[in-house]
């Protein structure tokens, strides 16, 4: 089913930013605009989407020893060797 996206001015968003995000919530898309231009786009979250929290990713990764130090070949056309 493809809506037509409501539009508000910045003041209309800020004075019933609670109304528009049930709206969103919804599965509407609402267009926030300033002077009569689309600024922002405020679209859904996909349910099963996740956030990832600070630090989720500890013991997951290894940075090698070397990670900071950049191959001659590169450093050279940077002018940096």
């Amino acid at each position: 089913m493809d809506r037509m996206a409501r539009q508000y001015n910045v003041h209309e968003a800020k004075t019933h930013l609670s109304r528009i995000l049930e709206q969103v919530e919804s599965g509407d898309e609402v267009v926030i605009s300033r002077a009569g231009r689309p600024v922002a786009r405020l679209v859904p979250v996909h349910r099963g989407a996740h956030l990832a929290s600070y630090g989720s990713l500890r013991g997951q990764l290894e940075i090698p020893e070397d990670f900071d130090e950049l191959p001659d070949d590169i450093a050279d056309a940077f002018g940096m060797r």
